[in-house]
């Protein structure tokens, strides 16, 4: 299974991509949109849609997966990456990718073993769980692979639910 993960903002939106099994992955490719925080807000929203479609048409992921949107001091801040979350999630529908969401803590306790854990802790685990040589930068990118291997072990669990459920 090849899975594309993201982790919106609206000035550096992360992406990742990973390919295999719960328990054997590697990396494929990541890296992340850039936009100049001088733009007007919907050209930043064209290119960061722009750039996700490029990363789909190029690595041809099977299932996009982002974070679940969390509560924010800053209802703006909030809002904004409400809007970089709808276009994120339209371009992979629009590919027809399978679509799947994760809540921030769910992501930190599956790859870090905490679901409070500090964004280094996080990043030097996908370091870790990738083999690499050094943490993925930017970390925006780091993020965007850390959902997606939260993703690799979630899906073998759900899929054990669905059978179950059909069973009865």
């Amino acid at each position: 299974m090849r899975v594309l993960g993201i982790d919106p903002g609206s000035e550096v939106t992360g992406w990742g991509v990973i390919e295999g099994d719960a328990r054997r992955y590697a990396l494929v490719e990541y890296g992340a949109v850039r936009v100049p925080a001088q733009l007007p807000f919907a050209s930043r929203l064209l290119r960061i849609s722009d750039g996700i479609d490029a990363v789909i048409a190029r690595l041809r992921p099977d299932v996009c997966v982002i974070e679940e949107a969390f509560f924010a001091v800053n209802v703006r801040t909030a809002l904004r990456l409400g809007h970089v979350r709808g276009v994120a999630l339209l371009a992979a529908a629009r590919a027809g990718l399978e679509i799947q969401e994760y809540a921030p803590r769910l992501v930190k306790q599956t790859i870090v073993g905490y679901g409070a854990a500090e964004k280094m802790q996080v990043q030097e685990m996908v370091r870790a769980l990738l083999k690499l040589d050094q943490v993925p930068r930017p970390h925006d990118a780091a993020d965007a692979l850390a959902v997606a291997i939260c993703h690799l072990h979630h899906v073998r669990l759900s899929s054990y639910v669905r059978a179950a459920v059909r069973r009865r």
